[in-house]
């Protein structure tokens, strides 16, 4: 009788080809069969040159889709925007890889062109038990449906588009279990900040990690694409959970799915998806979901982040191993140990990115927004995660609600994510963000960034400050 598996090492072993070396198990080198891949106009130009120098062709043309999303300008108006020249290179490069090399293109015109990670699981490209490679680190995202996704660098996408193959290093295993209710004000993306401060952005290093328990269970599909998604900033090279009927549902609806008759066959198939009873995990981790609160960033990496109602460290307070990193991050955010979060003004507040930017996260701000302003002296816009996103949006009149609120309602992109497009922060402009990385310079150069849930960028947004969203009365439905 064979010993209780993972749910990943479950998917690995159906995708293992041969074993290159090393007992099975962590650390186990094997060639492994790759489902689908997603390529955007940022990280495939090299694969595809030396794709054309070395005379060689895609094994499977229909198991890899191109989208533009990272350099596009999300002006409100398309054509309104600035597109330098190296970045307009590459977005004409890719359209000329898809049409040479046989892959479907989304250009900035199409009416589904959208964040890789947005557009994928929408269309129904994302299906339990597979694996996906792509050049990106946040293709961990995919995990939401029981898949084992994962980020590779340009030699590996080139290997990648030819075999339809990677050279792979098992990973360990990490069980991550959010138990009980979420407090009302709290979400997914509080839930994830707070497993990432718990254990540091090196936490799951050389993990992959399923999250269990009843909260995760209790959250729609987008809500775990997020967890899955911000796993990658404690490390985390693979994040997954078990798929459900919310899972088969979800793929039900979008225009690729399976046909009905397929669906029916694989639902008991993918609910069979999960790790066996008594499954060993290199390390485990419980978080009682009931004291989660809303959380902010204060500093330079996703694990510097606190309760919205607590005040920035004093150096002298953390231990010894931290305190040089918390006082550079500090001086570079403009901050004083023990201010308090919440009179942290800001300049700038931003929803976007492919942490936070399906239609789910979009009511949710606009929950806080309706029949508010934005504070004065306060730029906020919104680039929804697609293009489908922005119209589905738009049919429900959530569109309105931000316009009337004062902010920008702009084009799909990764936009202000990462400042790789016209959309960036000035030196010392501070912003509320609902992205995945508060890195120094990631949305511009001398940029700060605060990290947080969409409703408590809405909440900032109105208050000028940073603020506790629990404060916000809201009234349902929309």
């Amino acid at each position: 009788m064979s010993s209780p598996k993972t749910l990943y090492d479950k998917i690995i072993d159906r995708h293992r080809i041969l074993s290159l070396g090393g007992t099975e198990g962590a650390g186990e080198r094997l060639l492994l069969y790759i489902d689908r891949t997603v390529l955007n106009e940022y990280t495939s130009p090299q694969a595809f040159s030396g794709l054309r120098d070395a005379g060689r062709k895609l094994w499977r043309p229909a198991a890899s889709l191109g989208v533009v999303d990272h350099v596009n300008s999300t002006a409100p108006v398309h054509g309104e925007g600035t597109v330098d020249d190296g970045a307009r290179r590459q977005i004409e490069y890719l359209i000329e890889n898809g049409r040479d090399f046989g892959i479907e293109i989304f250009d900035v015109l199409d009416p589904r062109q959208g964040i890789e990670h947005v557009v994928m699981p929408e269309l129904g490209l994302v299906l339990p038990g597979m694996v996906i490679a792509a050049g990106d680190s946040h293709s961990t995202t995919y995990g939401a449906f029981g898949v084992v996704g994962f980020g590779i660098g340009t030699s590996d996408i080139e290997h990648l588009l030819a075999s339809q193959t990677l050279v792979y290093r098992r990973l360990k295993t990490m069980r991550v279990t959010i138990d009980g209710d979420l407090a009302p004000g709290v979400t997914a993306k509080d839930v994830i900040m707070e497993v990432i401060r718990r254990i540091g952005a090196d936490g799951a290093a050389g993990h992959a990690v399923e999250f269990a328990g009843k909260a995760i269970d209790a959250m729609g599909v987008e809500a775990r694409m997020t967890i899955c998604n911000m796993a990658v900033e404690c490390g985390a090279r693979v994040a997954l959970t078990a798929p459900d009927d919310k899972v088969t549902d979800y793929i039900a609806a979008c225009p690729r799915a399976p046909s009905p008759t397929m669906l029916d066959r694989a639902r008991d198939i993918w609910q069979a998806l999960r790790s066996d009873a008594g499954a060993r995990f290199d390390a485990e981790l419980f978080v009682a979901a009931g004291d989660v609160p809303p959380m902010v960033s204060w500093g330079t990496s996703p694990d510097q982040a606190l309760a919205i109602t607590d005040r920035v460290p004093d150096p002298a307070d953390l231990p010894a191993e931290r305190r040089e990193d918390a006082n550079r991050a500090i001086t570079y955010m403009g901050l004083a140990p023990r201010m308090a979060l919440q009179d942290i003004a800001i300049d700038r507040a931003f929803i976007g990115s492919c942490t936070n930017a399906r239609l789910s996260d979009i009511r949710d701000a606009a929950r806080i927004l309706r029949g508010r302003k934005v504070a004065p002296g306060v730029r906020a816009m919104i680039s929804p995660g697609s293009s489908t996103v922005r119209r589905e949006a738009e049919q429900e009149g959530l569109d309105r609600i931000f316009r009337d609120a004062g902010f920008e309602w702009r084009q799909s992109g990764c936009s202000l994510c990462l400042a790789m497009n016209d959309d960036m922060l000035a030196p010392g402009e501070r912003c509320a963000s609902s992205t995945n990385r508060n890195f120094e310079g990631r949305q511009g150069i001398g940029g700060r960034t605060h990290l947080m849930s969409p409703a408590m960028v809405a909440a900032a947004a109105v208050t000028g400050k940073l603020a506790d969203v629990r404060a916000f009365a809201v009234q349902e439905p929309l």
